[in-house]
């Protein structure tokens, strides 16, 4: 029997109608509303540079643009409807799903024992008592607050002192939690302080139901998924238990197997909820504004899938010396519609108030018309004002 097909503009939108890019980019983004958009997502990547916005408020903003950054600080730091932990990266994710997180607390503990201590981290396992005691009687603390009397390296992940490394394992594995972040340094307290009794889930964790919840949940969001990339959406459930997992719902009837089209043509077996075909024939059109993307935007995660379904090769040079970059230190991917039609380099100068555009470079099938620059700039302006600059300026040459 051959196999249902969705050919590759309806695989699209459905993808980016699960990611919340398929809607008119509009509507309230603060409180309950922000956080249901989380919750479509999953989560949000969190990262530190700034070269315009960070990336969660960059996230967020491209699919509500009346968000700041200070309704994702309230909604974290004050209502708590959300926690910070790992998926693939550190993120934010709804305090709901935290009770799915003692799985990764309990994976996390043995696989970071190992690897720092292969990784000679020596005393961090000795700093844990004084560590917990220290929270415990002062409060909330940065690692800025700890390990005073320990030989301080450049501050990267790789020269962490003991208190530092002790600081993060143990938030890592589940006896802190992240409260908040001052600048962007993270401020840790006592887990029973902070998330309520109800969602903690205790000393013991039953395995097969949160990777039952975990597929099903990236299900959801992904619309249609190998078992790898099933794994790799929370990165928690190992590739092998996906893979269980999607035998198992097959068998019930609870998954079927269908042909995604790629942008080459080429067709991939994935699996998807029955109905998912049919149902992409309900989906609207997608918005004609075009519309700037975070390098780490939940779409783009996945960057072989990506560019398996919009034909978009990326990779962030943030890592990479600057004369080996092909387009820039961080460079932005440009939505219109179904297509990404192409990056931008830019910048805010803050100490003038002007985005500054280094260069944009359109797809190899994209024509950069004047409609589609007139479409940039609208989209400019706004994405300016939203980083607090007064005006967007353009470099020579800068259409590649």
């Amino acid at each position: 029997m051959a196999l249902q097909r969705l050919d590759n503009q309806s695989a699209r939108r459905l993808f980016l109608d699960r990611h919340a890019l398929l809607e008119q980019p509009a509507g309230p983004a603060k409180g309950a509303d922000l956080l249901a958009l989380i919750q479509r997502l999953g989560f949000v990547q969190l990262d530190s540079i700034n070269t315009v916005a960070r990336a969660h408020d960059v996230i967020l903003y491209s699919r509500r643009p009346g968000y700041r950054a200070k309704h994702l600080k309230q909604l974290y730091e004050r209502d708590r409807g959300l926690f910070e932990h790992w998926t693939h990266d550190a993120a934010m994710i709804p305090m709901g799903f935290y009770p799915h997180w003692h799985l990764r607390f309990q994976r996390d503990t043995e696989l970071l024992r190992n690897r720092w201590r292969n990784w000679r981290r020596d005393g961090f396992e000795a700093q844990f008592e004084t560590v917990l005691n220290h929270v415990r009687d002062h409060g909330p603390v940065s690692s800025s607050d700890l390990g005073k009397d320990e030989k301080k390296g450049s501050g990267g992940w790789w020269d962490w002192h003991p208190s530092k490394t002790a600081l993060e394992f143990l938030w890592r594995s589940g006896a802190l939690t992240v409260v908040g972040r001052e600048g962007f340094q993270k401020r840790y307290d006592l887990t029973e302080r902070v998330i309520d009794e109800h969602l903690r889930p205790g000393t013991s964790c039953d395995a097969t139901a949160t990777i039952n919840w975990l597929c099903s949940a990236a299900m959801d969001r992904l619309g249609f998924a190998t078992s790898g990339e099933l794994a790799a959406f929370w990165d928690t459930a190992s590739p092998a238990e996906a893979k269980l997992w999607c035998a198992e719902q097959l068998r019930l009837g609870e998954l079927e197997e269908i042909e995604i089209q790629q942008a080459d043509g080429k067709l991939r077996k994935v699996f998807a909820r029955p109905g998912t075909v049919e149902s992409t024939a309900e989906l609207g059109p997608a918005p004609g504004r075009m519309r700037v993307l975070s390098p780490f935007d939940p779409a783009l995660r996945d960057r072989k899938r990506a560019e398996r379904l919009f034909g978009f090769h990326y990779r962030i040079e943030v890592f990479t010396p600057a004369p080996k970059r092909q387009y820039g230190y961080y460079v932005f991917p440009l939505l219109e519609g179904t297509r990404l039609v192409g990056r931008i380099d830019m910048k805010a100068d803050r100490d003038v108030g002007v985005l500054r555009v280094t260069a944009v470079w359109p797809e190899r099938d994209v024509k950069w018309s004047l409609p589609r620059t007139k479409r940039l700039e609208a989209e400019l302006d706004r994405v300016a004002r939203f980083a607090g600059l007064s005006r967007v300026s353009f470099a020579d040459g800068w259409l590649r």
